[in-house]
């Protein structure tokens, strides 16, 4: 249990300044806080009684464009579970934001709703009305944030059905596949595990000389202390149950005992190393016996957490021994899941290593993403360094290096496609771009092309597509009107009196039941309009101020042939 004395104003300044990045569990953000906001409230009739809140509820419903909608939202959260719990929390509360990024605060306030609705409603009960969210957001938090890290710094897929039963042991279970491909399987450690699971027989057999007398063993010791063997981790495993069973009892264990290991051999030593650590402490060997090997103390902490710091010192290059002292593992958990949730910036993440480091096989340079501001040809053999890339299927990349901050298409670079993948996407970021080499030459028109290569493959990229078969989509999709379209307003260019928005298509006008617009076709030009950059998972358009028909405006399930923006004097 924790007890709640977070100062709310910190909080709300904090949140205040939200920015995002990419999590690929919440698509929409606005529907997700909406859906959210709307469970809290039925949370709170059934605790409170119907309409009856606390003295200092904000009542902010429905205003997302607000900036302080969701500080609002984890107030009034905190708010319903003292009325349900009293001050204390119950085990795994979340609790204060550590992060601006508002998609993680979000899925964080979602998490601790649904431990005040297990108390309210009973665990996993809900009410028909209930909105819910992802299983995932019932899980843990370590649990959580290992899924993300995967996610965003290691682009892993996930195979997890959303109606699996113990869902949350199911992606455990599939995260320890990931991380072992993504950071557990290296030479250094294959080459360490014999040496470390011969320590791991020693310290058994010190805890044992200390518990049961110098070289007196239980009956059926095995002892096996042969590096070499193919049985060392087994054998280990079955003497450590021994000594287990008899100063414990048989079949007696610990809280937190870990059952039979995975059967590979870097979890079955997290398995061993963890409990014979469990072991020493429930008898009391504080500080060990003379000659313990066992001095890493990350591998007293649970292999789930293990393997999240794994994961965070590859991406993030997080170090241990920035822990604050305590209780170790408590401290470890609070401050490596505050780093995957406030990670350091790509420049602070990558410093004094060259993973996005990488060299120009003659790549043609651009200062903008659209590849319509040519600055010349990027030599062979030029260092860069890699910092975001383009939306989607693109392959453009921003990068920089000796006198320049530019645009390049991966395909003509030493980069391979899996660390393309792994680079941050541009989402809120627009960098800076100058090109002040030796060899920019512009800017200016990109060359026409006369034959293969870099150009005519970057131009065949941007090739409008193939205009929409209209037949098709009115057979599989229903029309609506521009009144069931969500405009969310993002810039505004009174010059050429246009807008960067937003677009959500709705089933009717209240505009609740939305799903993102992935296209606009224009059919007085014959093509489709720009992306030109996505917010909160959507993709933002540069639409004019005013009703606009002669449009096809594409959603999974719903379309619309036209559209109204509004120009600011009216909205």
């Amino acid at each position: 249990m924790q007890r709640y004395t977070r100062p709310l104003l910190l909080i709300l300044l904090v949140l205040a300044f939200t920015g995002i990045v990419r999590a690929q569990q919440i698509t929409n953000v606005t529907s997700f806080v909406l859906d959210l906001r709307t469970d809290l409230e039925t949370a709170a009739d059934a605790a409170l009684g119907s309409g009856t809140r606390p003295t200092n509820w904000t009542f902010d419903i429905n205003n997302t464009s607000s900036p302080t909608y969701v500080a609002n939202l984890w107030f009034d959260n905190e708010q319903l579970a003292t009325e349900v719990f009293g001050d204390e929390r119950p085990e795994g509360w979340i609790g204060a934001p550590v992060t601006t990024d508002v998609t993680l605060v979000s899925r964080n306030i979602r998490h601790d709703l649904e431990l005040t609705a297990n108390e309210v409603f009973g665990v996993n009960n809900r009410p028909e009305n209930w909105k819910g969210s992802l299983p995932l957001f019932r899980c843990d938090r370590t649990l959580m944030n290992i899924v993300q890290v995967l996610d965003t710094s290691f682009n892993a897929n996930f195979a997890t059905s959303n109606e699996a039963v113990s869902y949350c042991q199911t992606v455990a279970d599939e995260t320890q596949s990931l991380t072992l491909n993504a950071v557990l399987t290296t030479p250094e450690i294959e080459t360490a595990l014999p040496d470390l699971l011969l320590a791991s027989r020693g310290d058994i057999e010190r805890l044992a000389d200390e518990e049961l007398g110098l070289n007196i063993r239980p009956s059926g010791w095995i002892g096996n202390k042969d590096k070499a063997s193919s049985s060392l981790l087994a054998d280990n495993f079955l003497d450590l149950e021994n000594l287990a069973n008899e100063k414990l009892g048989i079949g007696q264990r610990p809280p937190g005992w870990l059952g039979t290991p995975p059967g590979v051999q870097i979890y079955g030593y997290q398995y061993l190393r963890f409990n014979l650590e469990l072991l020493a402490n429930t008898l009391g060997k504080t500080p060990r016996p003379r000659g313990w090997q066992g001095v890493n103390p990350v591998e007293t902490c649970s292999p789930q957490l293990q393997n999240l710091v794994a994961l965070a010192q590859s991406a993030y290059s997080f170090s241990v021994e920035n822990v604050p002292q305590g209780v170790f593992c408590t401290q470890l958990a609070v401050t490596v899941n505050n780093t995957i949730e406030n990670p350091p910036p790509p420049d602070a993440a990558s410093e004094g290593d060259d993973r996005f480091v990488f060299e120009s096989q003659y790549a043609f340079t651009y200062l903008d993403v659209q590849a319509t501001q040519y600055m010349g040809i990027m030599p062979g053999g030029i260092k860069f360094k890699a910092w975001y890339r383009n939306f989607g299927d693109s392959n453009m990349m921003f990068i920089s290096g000796d006198n320049f901050a530019v645009f390049i298409d991966r395909r003509w670079t030493s980069m391979p496609q899996d660390v393309f993948e792994r680079l941050q996407t541009l989402e809120g970021v627009k960098p800076l771009t100058f090109c002040d080499a030796g060899w920019c030459a512009g800017p200016g028109p990109t060359p026409t092309p006369t034959g293969s290569g870099a150009l005519e493959a970057l131009l065949n990229e941007g090739t409008p597509p193939a205009p929409p078969d209209l037949n098709e989509v009115q057979t599989d999709k229903t029309q609506v009107s521009w009144n069931n379209i969500r405009v969310q307003y993002l810039f505004d260019n009174p010059t050429t009196k246009t807008a960067q928005v937003t677009l959500e298509i709705c089933a009717d006008t209240t505009q609740t039941d939305c799903q993102p617009v992935l296209r606009i076709y224009d059919n007085t030009t014959g093509t489709a309009k720009a992306v030109v950059a996505q917010q909160n998972g959507l993709n933002v358009y540069e639409l004019a101020y005013g009703y606009t028909d002669n449009v096809l405006i594409e959603g999974e399930n719903f379309f619309s042939p036209n559209v109204w923006i509004s120009d600011p004097t009216i909205r």
